[in-house]
Protein backbone atom coordinates (compact mmCIF):
# COMPACT_ATOMS: atom_id res chain seq x y z
CA UNK A 1 0.00 0.00 0.00
CA UNK A 2 2.74 2.44 0.98
CA UNK A 3 4.75 1.69 -2.66
CA UNK A 4 0.91 2.20 -4.27
CA UNK A 5 0.75 5.99 -2.20
CA UNK A 6 4.48 6.58 -3.40
CA UNK A 7 3.36 5.92 -6.94
CA UNK A 8 0.51 7.85 -7.34
CA UNK A 9 2.39 11.01 -5.73
CA UNK A 10 5.34 10.94 -7.92
CA UNK A 11 2.77 10.50 -11.07
CA UNK A 12 -0.08 12.21 -10.01
CA UNK A 13 -1.38 11.87 -13.75
CA UNK A 14 -1.91 7.86 -12.93
CA UNK A 15 -4.06 9.40 -9.50
CA UNK A 16 -6.27 11.37 -12.76
CA UNK A 17 -7.21 8.77 -14.60
CA UNK A 18 -7.81 5.82 -12.31
CA UNK A 19 -10.07 8.38 -10.68
CA UNK A 20 -11.66 8.50 -14.26
CA UNK A 21 -11.61 4.78 -14.37
CA UNK A 22 -13.53 4.14 -11.24
CA UNK A 23 -15.89 6.74 -11.20
CA UNK A 24 -17.27 6.43 -15.04
CA UNK A 25 -17.41 2.92 -13.89
CA UNK A 26 -19.51 3.72 -10.80
CA UNK A 27 -21.34 5.96 -12.42
CA UNK A 28 -22.87 3.50 -14.55
CA UNK A 29 -24.57 1.92 -11.49
CA UNK A 30 -28.62 2.37 -10.66
CA UNK A 31 -30.34 1.53 -8.21
CA UNK A 32 -34.21 1.54 -9.55
CA UNK A 33 -33.73 4.47 -11.70
CA UNK A 34 -31.26 6.54 -9.37
CA UNK A 35 -27.39 6.98 -10.35
CA UNK A 36 -24.77 8.82 -9.16
CA UNK A 37 -24.18 9.81 -12.00
CA UNK A 38 -20.51 9.93 -13.95
CA UNK A 39 -19.61 13.68 -12.47
CA UNK A 40 -20.68 13.02 -8.80
CA UNK A 41 -18.55 9.54 -8.46
CA UNK A 42 -15.58 10.85 -10.31
CA UNK A 43 -15.46 13.66 -7.39
CA UNK A 44 -16.33 11.39 -4.74
CA UNK A 45 -13.29 8.63 -5.95
CA UNK A 46 -11.12 11.65 -6.00
CA UNK A 47 -11.87 12.35 -3.00
CA UNK A 48 -11.15 8.76 -1.62
CA UNK A 49 -7.57 8.73 -3.53
CA UNK A 50 -7.00 12.37 -2.67
CA UNK A 51 -7.06 11.15 1.02
CA UNK A 52 -2.86 10.22 0.21
CA UNK A 53 -1.90 13.88 -0.28
CA UNK A 54 -1.65 13.99 -3.67
CA UNK A 55 -0.01 17.09 -5.55
CA UNK A 56 -1.41 18.36 -8.73
CA UNK A 57 -0.66 21.41 -10.97
CA UNK A 58 -3.36 23.80 -11.08
CA UNK A 59 -2.79 24.06 -15.00
CA UNK A 60 -3.52 20.36 -15.46
CA UNK A 61 -7.00 20.99 -14.46
CA UNK A 62 -8.13 24.70 -16.10
CA UNK A 63 -6.86 22.98 -19.65
CA UNK A 64 -9.54 20.45 -19.30
CA UNK A 65 -11.85 22.70 -18.09
CA UNK A 66 -11.04 25.58 -20.70
CA UNK A 67 -12.16 22.68 -23.23
CA UNK A 68 -15.38 21.75 -21.64
CA UNK A 69 -16.63 25.15 -21.38
CA UNK A 70 -16.06 25.76 -25.15
CA UNK A 71 -17.45 22.48 -26.38
CA UNK A 72 -20.82 23.31 -24.53
CA UNK A 73 -20.78 26.77 -26.14
CA UNK A 74 -20.19 25.35 -29.13
CA UNK A 75 -22.75 22.59 -29.18
CA UNK A 76 -25.79 25.57 -28.03
CA UNK A 77 -24.47 28.54 -29.70
CA UNK A 78 -26.99 28.07 -32.89
CA UNK A 79 -29.88 27.75 -30.57
CA UNK A 80 -28.65 30.65 -28.30
CA UNK A 81 -28.78 33.22 -31.04
CA UNK A 82 -31.75 31.50 -32.49
CA UNK A 83 -33.43 32.62 -29.17
CA UNK A 84 -32.64 36.36 -29.64
CA UNK A 85 -35.26 35.92 -32.62
CA UNK A 86 -38.75 36.71 -32.53
CA UNK A 87 -40.45 33.64 -32.55
CA UNK A 88 -37.90 32.32 -29.54
CA UNK A 89 -38.19 34.98 -28.04
CA UNK A 90 -41.11 34.04 -24.59
CA UNK A 91 -38.62 30.85 -24.40
CA UNK A 92 -35.55 33.01 -23.70
CA UNK A 93 -36.97 35.28 -21.45
CA UNK A 94 -38.59 32.00 -19.59
CA UNK A 95 -35.35 30.53 -19.49
CA UNK A 96 -33.62 34.03 -18.07
CA UNK A 97 -36.34 34.56 -15.55
CA UNK A 98 -35.83 30.31 -14.27
CA UNK A 99 -31.98 30.57 -14.22
CA UNK A 100 -32.42 34.06 -12.14
CA UNK A 101 -34.64 32.23 -9.89
CA UNK A 102 -31.68 29.72 -9.69
CA UNK A 103 -29.93 32.09 -8.90
CA UNK A 104 -31.55 33.89 -6.26
CA UNK A 105 -33.15 31.24 -4.26
CA UNK A 106 -29.60 29.10 -3.07
CA UNK A 107 -28.57 32.87 -2.72
CA UNK A 108 -31.16 33.93 -0.14
CA UNK A 109 -30.74 30.51 1.24
CA UNK A 110 -27.01 30.93 1.46
CA UNK A 111 -27.33 34.44 3.33
CA UNK A 112 -29.99 32.89 5.48
CA UNK A 113 -27.88 29.54 6.87
CA UNK A 114 -24.52 31.91 7.49
CA UNK A 115 -22.50 29.76 4.32
CA UNK A 116 -19.48 31.44 3.02
CA UNK A 117 -19.11 31.98 -0.92
CA UNK A 118 -17.40 28.61 -1.39
CA UNK A 119 -20.59 26.96 0.38
CA UNK A 120 -23.21 29.10 -1.44
CA UNK A 121 -20.91 28.04 -4.66
CA UNK A 122 -21.17 24.36 -4.18
CA UNK A 123 -25.36 25.04 -3.29
CA UNK A 124 -25.46 26.41 -6.60
CA UNK A 125 -23.10 24.04 -8.58
CA UNK A 126 -25.04 21.03 -6.27
CA UNK A 127 -28.57 21.90 -6.31
CA UNK A 128 -28.69 23.01 -10.10
CA UNK A 129 -26.72 20.58 -11.26
CA UNK A 130 -23.75 22.41 -13.06
CA UNK A 131 -20.73 21.20 -12.42
CA UNK A 132 -18.91 23.97 -14.24
CA UNK A 133 -20.06 26.83 -11.48
CA UNK A 134 -17.40 25.19 -9.40
CA UNK A 135 -14.57 26.23 -11.76
CA UNK A 136 -15.43 29.65 -12.54
CA UNK A 137 -16.61 29.67 -8.98
CA UNK A 138 -12.94 29.09 -8.23
CA UNK A 139 -11.66 31.25 -10.51
CA UNK A 140 -13.47 34.25 -8.69
CA UNK A 141 -12.52 33.08 -5.61
CA UNK A 142 -8.70 33.15 -6.56
CA UNK A 143 -9.08 36.92 -7.97
CA UNK A 144 -10.67 38.34 -4.84
CA UNK A 145 -8.71 40.30 -2.32
CA UNK A 146 -8.89 37.56 0.42
CA UNK A 147 -6.47 36.03 2.01
CA UNK A 148 -4.78 32.53 0.78
CA UNK A 149 -5.84 30.92 3.60
CA UNK A 150 -9.83 32.17 3.52
CA UNK A 151 -9.26 31.24 -0.46
CA UNK A 152 -8.27 27.51 0.07
CA UNK A 153 -10.80 27.39 2.47
CA UNK A 154 -13.97 28.48 0.28
CA UNK A 155 -12.74 26.20 -2.47
CA UNK A 156 -12.21 22.78 -0.78
CA UNK A 157 -15.15 23.37 0.76
CA UNK A 158 -17.37 23.72 -2.48
CA UNK A 159 -16.92 20.22 -3.53
CA UNK A 160 -17.94 18.77 -0.12
CA UNK A 161 -21.67 21.40 -0.77
CA UNK A 162 -21.49 20.35 -4.45
CA UNK A 163 -21.75 16.64 -3.61
CA UNK A 164 -24.25 16.81 -0.42
CA UNK A 165 -26.57 19.15 -2.95
CA UNK A 166 -26.21 17.49 -6.12
CA UNK A 167 -28.26 13.71 -5.27
CA UNK A 168 -31.50 15.53 -4.94
CA UNK A 169 -30.21 18.05 -7.23
CA UNK A 170 -30.09 15.08 -9.76
CA UNK A 171 -32.65 12.47 -8.97
CA UNK A 172 -35.32 15.23 -7.49
CA UNK A 173 -35.26 16.86 -10.43
CA UNK A 174 -36.07 14.10 -12.14
CA UNK A 175 -38.71 13.12 -10.00
CA UNK A 176 -40.09 16.61 -9.32
CA UNK A 177 -40.55 17.20 -13.05
CA UNK A 178 -42.34 14.10 -14.01
CA UNK A 179 -44.60 13.49 -10.79
CA UNK A 180 -45.30 16.90 -8.99
CA UNK A 181 -45.23 19.19 -12.62
CA UNK A 182 -48.30 17.72 -14.21
CA UNK A 183 -50.09 18.04 -11.32
CA UNK A 184 -49.40 21.51 -11.27
CA UNK A 185 -50.85 21.23 -14.88
CA UNK A 186 -53.82 19.21 -14.32
CA UNK A 187 -52.70 16.10 -13.72
CA UNK A 188 -51.17 13.65 -15.46
CA UNK A 189 -54.07 12.06 -17.62
CA UNK A 190 -54.42 15.63 -18.56
CA UNK A 191 -51.10 16.10 -20.15
CA UNK A 192 -50.80 13.16 -21.85
CA UNK A 193 -53.97 13.73 -23.80
CA UNK A 194 -52.64 17.27 -24.56
CA UNK A 195 -49.35 16.05 -25.53
CA UNK A 196 -51.10 13.90 -28.40
CA UNK A 197 -53.59 16.21 -29.25
CA UNK A 198 -50.32 18.54 -29.94
CA UNK A 199 -48.54 15.73 -32.13
CA UNK A 200 -52.13 15.38 -34.34
CA UNK A 201 -51.95 19.19 -34.79
CA UNK A 202 -48.82 19.11 -35.26
CA UNK A 203 -48.72 16.23 -38.13
CA UNK A 204 -48.39 13.10 -36.14
CA UNK A 205 -49.93 10.04 -38.14
CA UNK A 206 -52.59 7.20 -36.65
CA UNK A 207 -50.09 4.61 -37.41
CA UNK A 208 -47.48 6.48 -35.11
CA UNK A 209 -49.77 5.26 -32.33
CA UNK A 210 -49.50 1.51 -32.41
CA UNK A 211 -47.11 0.01 -30.02
CA UNK A 212 -43.84 0.11 -31.04
CA UNK A 213 -43.53 2.98 -33.14
CA UNK A 214 -42.24 6.42 -31.92
CA UNK A 215 -43.68 9.76 -32.60
CA UNK A 216 -39.90 10.91 -33.67
CA UNK A 217 -36.51 9.19 -34.82
CA UNK A 218 -38.58 6.25 -37.39
CA UNK A 219 -36.64 3.66 -39.32
CA UNK A 220 -36.49 4.55 -42.72
CA UNK A 221 -37.25 0.77 -44.38
CA UNK A 222 -36.84 -0.13 -48.24
CA UNK A 223 -39.25 -3.12 -49.00
CA UNK A 224 -40.39 -4.95 -52.43
CA UNK A 225 -43.68 -6.23 -53.17
CA UNK A 226 -45.32 -7.77 -56.50
CA UNK A 227 -48.07 -6.11 -58.53
CA UNK A 228 -51.17 -7.96 -58.24
CA UNK A 229 -53.95 -5.38 -56.91
CA UNK A 230 -56.52 -4.53 -59.44
CA UNK A 231 -56.29 -1.02 -59.56
CA UNK A 232 -53.55 -0.59 -61.64
CA UNK A 233 -55.62 -2.52 -64.31
CA UNK A 234 -54.23 -1.69 -67.64
CA UNK A 235 -51.40 0.01 -65.84
CA UNK A 236 -50.32 2.50 -63.46
CA UNK A 237 -47.25 5.41 -63.74
CA UNK A 238 -44.82 5.46 -60.89
CA UNK A 239 -45.36 9.16 -60.69
CA UNK A 240 -49.70 8.20 -60.59
CA UNK A 241 -48.58 5.58 -57.68
CA UNK A 242 -46.52 7.82 -55.56
CA UNK A 243 -49.48 10.32 -55.97
CA UNK A 244 -52.03 7.92 -55.02
CA UNK A 245 -50.07 6.61 -51.58
CA UNK A 246 -49.51 10.48 -51.33
CA UNK A 247 -53.31 11.61 -51.11
CA UNK A 248 -54.02 8.56 -48.49
CA UNK A 249 -51.15 10.44 -45.99
CA UNK A 250 -48.82 7.71 -47.13
CA UNK A 251 -45.19 9.06 -48.54
CA UNK A 252 -43.65 6.39 -50.01
CA UNK A 253 -41.31 6.18 -53.19
CA UNK A 254 -40.69 4.06 -55.61
CA UNK A 255 -37.06 2.93 -55.62
CA UNK A 256 -36.19 0.04 -58.21
CA UNK A 257 -38.51 -1.89 -60.66
CA UNK A 258 -38.23 -5.05 -62.37
CA UNK A 259 -40.36 -5.55 -65.47
CA UNK A 260 -40.34 -9.21 -67.45
CA UNK A 261 -36.80 -9.99 -65.05
CA UNK A 262 -35.47 -6.57 -66.22
CA UNK A 263 -34.94 -4.11 -63.46
CA UNK A 264 -35.55 -0.51 -65.30
CA UNK A 265 -34.44 2.84 -63.74
CA UNK A 266 -37.27 4.49 -61.96
CA UNK A 267 -38.67 7.56 -64.18
CA UNK A 268 -42.04 9.42 -63.45
CA UNK A 269 -43.44 7.96 -66.55
CA UNK A 270 -42.93 4.10 -66.37
CA UNK A 271 -45.49 2.05 -66.82
CA UNK A 272 -46.50 -0.66 -63.82
CA UNK A 273 -48.69 -3.36 -64.23
CA UNK A 274 -49.84 -6.82 -62.47
CA UNK A 275 -46.83 -9.06 -62.35
CA UNK A 276 -44.24 -6.51 -61.76
CA UNK A 277 -42.44 -6.20 -58.72
CA UNK A 278 -41.24 -2.22 -57.15
CA UNK A 279 -39.18 -1.53 -54.62
CA UNK A 280 -41.14 1.01 -51.71
CA UNK A 281 -38.72 3.50 -49.44
CA UNK A 282 -40.33 5.42 -46.56
CA UNK A 283 -41.49 5.16 -43.14
CA UNK A 284 -41.56 1.86 -41.49
CA UNK A 285 -45.06 2.37 -40.86
CA UNK A 286 -46.35 3.54 -43.99
CA UNK A 287 -44.75 0.51 -45.77
CA UNK A 288 -46.14 -1.76 -43.42
CA UNK A 289 -49.37 -2.76 -44.95
CA UNK A 290 -49.32 -2.81 -48.59
CA UNK A 291 -49.33 -6.16 -49.07
CA UNK A 292 -53.05 -5.14 -48.53
CA UNK A 293 -53.14 -2.44 -51.31
CA UNK A 294 -50.37 -3.47 -54.15
CA UNK A 295 -49.60 -6.95 -53.10
CA UNK A 296 -47.17 -9.88 -51.83
CA UNK A 297 -44.22 -8.73 -50.09
CA UNK A 298 -41.40 -10.35 -51.25
CA UNK A 299 -38.18 -11.02 -50.43
CA UNK A 300 -35.44 -10.26 -53.41
CA UNK A 301 -31.95 -10.07 -52.40
CA UNK A 302 -31.03 -8.85 -56.18
CA UNK A 303 -33.81 -6.72 -56.17
CA UNK A 304 -33.53 -4.68 -53.21
CA UNK A 305 -29.13 -4.64 -53.52
CA UNK A 306 -28.85 -1.44 -54.44
CA UNK A 307 -26.61 1.67 -53.19
CA UNK A 308 -28.80 3.61 -49.96
CA UNK A 309 -27.44 5.92 -47.80
CA UNK A 310 -27.96 7.35 -44.07
CA UNK A 311 -26.55 10.74 -44.39
CA UNK A 312 -26.25 13.19 -41.35
CA UNK A 313 -26.79 17.20 -42.75
CA UNK A 314 -26.12 20.51 -41.39
CA UNK A 315 -28.91 23.09 -42.28
CA UNK A 316 -27.37 25.85 -43.35
CA UNK A 317 -29.50 27.74 -46.00
CA UNK A 318 -31.35 30.33 -45.16
CA UNK A 319 -34.22 29.53 -47.60
CA UNK A 320 -34.93 26.69 -45.13
CA UNK A 321 -34.71 28.37 -41.80
CA UNK A 322 -38.37 27.99 -40.23
CA UNK A 323 -39.69 25.50 -42.84
CA UNK A 324 -42.13 22.90 -41.27
CA UNK A 325 -40.81 19.54 -41.73
CA UNK A 326 -44.02 19.08 -44.38
CA UNK A 327 -43.00 22.15 -46.39
CA UNK A 328 -39.41 20.85 -46.41
CA UNK A 329 -41.01 17.34 -47.89
CA UNK A 330 -42.70 19.42 -50.82
CA UNK A 331 -39.93 20.57 -52.17
CA UNK A 332 -38.42 18.80 -55.39
CA UNK A 333 -35.35 18.07 -54.29
CA UNK A 334 -36.63 15.75 -51.33
CA UNK A 335 -38.31 13.33 -53.69
CA UNK A 336 -37.27 9.88 -52.85
CA UNK A 337 -35.61 11.26 -49.27
CA UNK A 338 -36.70 10.42 -45.96
CA UNK A 339 -36.19 12.20 -42.89
CA UNK A 340 -35.06 9.79 -40.02
CA UNK A 341 -34.07 12.38 -37.00
CA UNK A 342 -33.64 15.72 -36.49
CA UNK A 343 -30.73 16.45 -33.66
CA UNK A 344 -31.06 20.21 -32.03
CA UNK A 345 -28.09 21.59 -29.71
CA UNK A 346 -27.89 17.36 -28.94
CA UNK A 347 -31.25 16.93 -28.70
CA UNK A 348 -33.88 14.74 -30.79
CA UNK A 349 -36.66 16.40 -31.20
CA UNK A 350 -40.17 15.13 -32.37
CA UNK A 351 -40.08 14.64 -36.93
CA UNK A 352 -43.49 15.98 -37.08
CA UNK A 353 -45.28 17.94 -40.17
CA UNK A 354 -45.27 21.03 -38.68
CA UNK A 355 -41.57 20.54 -36.59
CA UNK A 356 -39.91 23.99 -38.16
CA UNK A 357 -36.25 23.49 -39.19
CA UNK A 358 -34.08 25.76 -37.59
CA UNK A 359 -30.76 26.81 -39.15
CA UNK A 360 -28.15 24.32 -37.11
CA UNK A 361 -30.33 21.26 -37.12
CA UNK A 362 -28.75 18.04 -37.92
CA UNK A 363 -30.96 16.33 -40.69
CA UNK A 364 -30.50 12.54 -40.56
CA UNK A 365 -31.79 11.85 -44.47
CA UNK A 366 -32.36 7.97 -45.91
CA UNK A 367 -32.28 7.25 -49.39
CA UNK A 368 -30.63 6.39 -52.44
CA UNK A 369 -26.83 7.97 -52.70
CA UNK A 370 -27.92 9.86 -55.60
CA UNK A 371 -30.92 11.22 -54.23
CA UNK A 372 -29.56 11.87 -50.60
CA UNK A 373 -26.64 13.89 -52.07
CA UNK A 374 -28.61 16.27 -53.99
CA UNK A 375 -30.67 16.98 -51.32
CA UNK A 376 -27.60 17.87 -48.84
CA UNK A 377 -26.18 19.93 -51.46
CA UNK A 378 -29.46 22.06 -51.43
CA UNK A 379 -30.18 22.30 -47.57
CA UNK A 380 -26.91 22.87 -46.37
CA UNK A 381 -23.44 20.55 -45.57
CA UNK A 382 -23.45 16.99 -45.38
CA UNK A 383 -21.71 16.13 -42.13
CA UNK A 384 -19.78 12.90 -42.87
CA UNK A 385 -18.18 10.56 -40.89
CA UNK A 386 -14.94 11.93 -40.17
CA UNK A 387 -12.20 11.81 -37.06
CA UNK A 388 -10.81 14.90 -37.70
CA UNK A 389 -11.15 18.07 -35.44
CA UNK A 390 -10.43 21.38 -36.57
CA UNK A 391 -8.03 22.55 -33.89
CA UNK A 392 -7.03 25.61 -35.05
CA UNK A 393 -10.67 26.38 -35.03
CA UNK A 394 -10.66 25.01 -31.39
CA UNK A 395 -7.76 26.28 -30.29
CA UNK A 396 -7.84 30.06 -31.47
CA UNK A 397 -11.52 29.83 -29.95
CA UNK A 398 -10.16 29.40 -26.63
CA UNK A 399 -7.42 31.63 -26.95
CA UNK A 400 -9.23 34.49 -27.80
CA UNK A 401 -12.18 34.00 -25.10
CA UNK A 402 -9.83 33.06 -22.48
CA UNK A 403 -8.05 36.88 -23.06
CA UNK A 404 -11.56 38.50 -23.32
CA UNK A 405 -12.33 36.74 -20.18
CA UNK A 406 -8.87 37.49 -18.38
CA UNK A 407 -9.47 41.61 -18.88
CA UNK A 408 -10.52 42.70 -15.25
CA UNK A 409 -12.52 45.86 -14.57
CA UNK A 410 -13.01 47.17 -11.29
CA UNK A 411 -15.66 48.51 -8.96
CA UNK A 412 -14.41 49.82 -6.58
CA UNK A 413 -12.31 47.45 -4.99
CA UNK A 414 -13.83 45.06 -6.28
CA UNK A 415 -12.52 43.44 -9.58
CA UNK A 416 -14.94 41.24 -12.12
CA UNK A 417 -14.12 39.93 -14.92
CA UNK A 418 -15.59 36.78 -16.78
CA UNK A 419 -12.63 34.78 -16.10
CA UNK A 420 -10.63 32.57 -18.86
CA UNK A 421 -13.39 29.95 -17.86
CA UNK A 422 -16.31 32.44 -18.53
CA UNK A 423 -14.41 33.82 -21.77
CA UNK A 424 -14.04 30.46 -23.01
CA UNK A 425 -17.67 29.58 -22.97
CA UNK A 426 -19.32 32.91 -24.77
CA UNK A 427 -16.26 31.82 -27.36
CA UNK A 428 -17.83 28.59 -27.63
CA UNK A 429 -21.15 30.41 -28.48
CA UNK A 430 -19.69 32.39 -30.53
CA UNK A 431 -17.91 30.26 -33.17
CA UNK A 432 -20.72 27.03 -32.76
CA UNK A 433 -23.00 29.88 -34.24
CA UNK A 434 -20.66 30.63 -36.77
CA UNK A 435 -20.11 26.90 -37.93
CA UNK A 436 -23.89 26.69 -38.30
CA UNK A 437 -23.54 29.76 -40.47
CA UNK A 438 -20.62 28.86 -42.49
CA UNK A 439 -20.12 24.93 -41.70
CA UNK A 440 -17.50 24.43 -44.11
CA UNK A 441 -14.99 24.86 -41.42
CA UNK A 442 -14.63 24.37 -37.87
CA UNK A 443 -15.78 21.12 -37.54
CA UNK A 444 -16.00 18.82 -34.14
CA UNK A 445 -17.23 15.48 -35.26
CA UNK A 446 -20.03 14.06 -32.39
CA UNK A 447 -17.26 11.58 -30.77
CA UNK A 448 -14.88 14.42 -30.70
CA UNK A 449 -17.23 16.66 -29.10
CA UNK A 450 -18.37 13.74 -26.63
CA UNK A 451 -14.69 13.96 -25.42
CA UNK A 452 -14.04 17.65 -24.99
CA UNK A 453 -17.59 17.58 -23.13
CA UNK A 454 -17.34 14.09 -20.75
CA UNK A 455 -13.55 13.56 -20.27
CA UNK A 456 -13.20 17.55 -19.99
CA UNK A 457 -15.65 17.68 -17.38
CA UNK A 458 -14.64 14.63 -15.51
CA UNK A 459 -10.88 15.31 -16.01
CA UNK A 460 -11.20 18.82 -14.04
CA UNK A 461 -13.69 17.41 -11.76
CA UNK A 462 -11.25 14.11 -10.61
CA UNK A 463 -8.47 16.98 -9.75
CA UNK A 464 -10.88 19.02 -7.71
CA UNK A 465 -11.81 15.81 -5.76
CA UNK A 466 -7.88 14.64 -5.39
CA UNK A 467 -7.32 18.06 -4.19
CA UNK A 468 -10.10 18.61 -1.81
CA UNK A 469 -9.71 15.02 -0.62
CA UNK A 470 -7.70 15.85 2.42
CA UNK A 471 -10.26 18.60 3.96
CA UNK A 472 -13.40 16.80 2.69
CA UNK A 473 -14.19 14.61 6.03
CA UNK A 474 -13.75 18.33 7.89
CA UNK A 475 -15.75 20.20 5.54
CA UNK A 476 -18.40 17.92 5.60
CA UNK A 477 -18.75 17.96 9.75
CA UNK A 478 -18.37 21.81 8.93
CA UNK A 479 -21.56 22.41 6.61
CA UNK A 480 -23.68 19.46 8.20
CA UNK A 481 -26.55 17.24 7.08
CA UNK A 482 -28.56 20.54 7.12
CA UNK A 483 -27.29 21.49 3.44
CA UNK A 484 -28.58 18.61 1.99
CA UNK A 485 -32.11 19.79 2.95
CA UNK A 486 -31.38 23.72 1.98
CA UNK A 487 -30.04 21.60 -1.45
CA UNK A 488 -33.49 20.59 -1.90
CA UNK A 489 -35.38 23.83 -0.99
CA UNK A 490 -32.57 25.10 -3.51
CA UNK A 491 -33.24 22.86 -6.48
CA UNK A 492 -37.26 22.45 -5.91
CA UNK A 493 -38.38 26.16 -5.63
CA UNK A 494 -37.05 27.19 -8.98
CA UNK A 495 -38.42 23.91 -10.79
CA UNK A 496 -42.10 25.04 -9.24
CA UNK A 497 -41.91 28.55 -10.05
CA UNK A 498 -40.76 27.43 -13.52
CA UNK A 499 -43.79 25.41 -14.01
CA UNK A 500 -46.15 27.94 -12.52
CA UNK A 501 -44.68 31.07 -14.70
CA UNK A 502 -44.91 28.62 -17.68
CA UNK A 503 -48.84 27.88 -17.29
CA UNK A 504 -49.93 31.40 -15.88
CA UNK A 505 -47.48 33.94 -16.95
CA UNK A 506 -46.22 32.60 -20.39
CA UNK A 507 -49.88 30.42 -21.02
CA UNK A 508 -47.52 28.01 -22.64
CA UNK A 509 -48.76 24.25 -23.87
CA UNK A 510 -48.41 21.58 -20.59
CA UNK A 511 -45.93 20.06 -23.30
CA UNK A 512 -43.60 23.36 -23.89
CA UNK A 513 -44.13 24.42 -20.41
CA UNK A 514 -42.29 21.14 -19.38
CA UNK A 515 -39.57 21.00 -21.43
CA UNK A 516 -38.54 24.63 -21.15
CA UNK A 517 -38.51 24.29 -17.69
CA UNK A 518 -36.27 21.07 -17.90
CA UNK A 519 -34.39 22.99 -20.17
CA UNK A 520 -33.63 26.02 -18.46
CA UNK A 521 -31.93 23.98 -15.58
CA UNK A 522 -30.00 21.67 -18.37
CA UNK A 523 -31.87 18.82 -16.58
CA UNK A 524 -31.38 15.82 -19.63
CA UNK A 525 -32.49 13.43 -17.35
CA UNK A 526 -35.52 15.13 -15.68
CA UNK A 527 -36.52 15.65 -19.55
CA UNK A 528 -35.80 11.58 -20.23
CA UNK A 529 -38.38 11.20 -17.15
CA UNK A 530 -40.88 13.34 -18.42
CA UNK A 531 -41.17 12.12 -22.16
CA UNK A 532 -41.28 8.40 -20.10
CA UNK A 533 -44.20 9.68 -17.91
CA UNK A 534 -46.57 11.78 -20.79
CA UNK A 535 -45.57 8.86 -23.43
CA UNK A 536 -44.36 11.63 -26.11
CA UNK A 537 -41.45 13.50 -27.10
CA UNK A 538 -43.38 16.60 -27.97
CA UNK A 539 -41.86 18.24 -24.61
CA UNK A 540 -38.55 18.60 -26.50
CA UNK A 541 -39.59 21.03 -28.46
CA UNK A 542 -39.42 23.64 -25.45
CA UNK A 543 -36.20 21.96 -24.25
CA UNK A 544 -33.83 23.33 -26.83
CA UNK A 545 -33.67 26.92 -26.74
CA UNK A 546 -33.87 27.24 -22.72
CA UNK A 547 -30.94 24.41 -22.50
CA UNK A 548 -29.12 27.09 -24.67
CA UNK A 549 -29.78 30.04 -22.42
CA UNK A 550 -29.56 28.05 -19.33
CA UNK A 551 -26.13 25.95 -19.87
CA UNK A 552 -24.38 29.62 -20.97
CA UNK A 553 -26.19 31.93 -17.63
CA UNK A 554 -26.10 28.83 -15.02
CA UNK A 555 -22.54 29.26 -15.70
CA UNK A 556 -22.12 32.62 -15.36
CA UNK A 557 -24.14 32.57 -12.54
CA UNK A 558 -20.65 31.05 -10.23
CA UNK A 559 -18.99 34.27 -11.19
CA UNK A 560 -22.28 35.76 -10.19
CA UNK A 561 -22.57 34.40 -6.47
CA UNK A 562 -19.63 34.51 -5.09
CA UNK A 563 -19.44 38.44 -6.12
CA UNK A 564 -22.88 38.57 -4.44
CA UNK A 565 -21.51 36.47 -0.88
Amino acid sequence: MEWFADLLKHYPELAIFLTLAFGFWIGKFKIGKFSLGTVTSVLLVGVLIGQLHIDIGAPIKSVFFLLFLFAVGYSVGPQFFRGLKKEGLPQMLFAVLMCLFSLFVPFLLAKLMGYNAGEAAGLLAGSQTISAVLGVAEDTINQSGLSAADKTSMINVMPVAYAVCYIFGTAGSAWLMSDVAPRLLGGLPSVKKACKELEAKMGTDDESEQPGFMPAARPITFRAYKISNDWFGAGKTIQELEDSLEGQGRRLFVERVRISNVVYDVKPDLMLQKGNEVVLSGRREFVIGEEDWIGDEVNDLELLDFPAETLPVLISRKKFSGMTVAGLRSEKVMHGVSIKSIKRAGVNIPVLAATKINPGDMLELVGTKMEVNAAAATLGYADRPTNQTDMIFVGLGIFIGGVIGSLVVHFGNIPISLSTSGGALIAGLVFGWLRSKHPTFGRIPEPSLWVLNNVGLNMFIAVVGITAGPSFVTGFKEVGVSLFIIGALATTIPLIAGVLMGRYLFKFHPAITLGCTSGARTTTAALGAIEDAVESQTPALGYTVTYAVGNTLLIIWGVVIVLLM
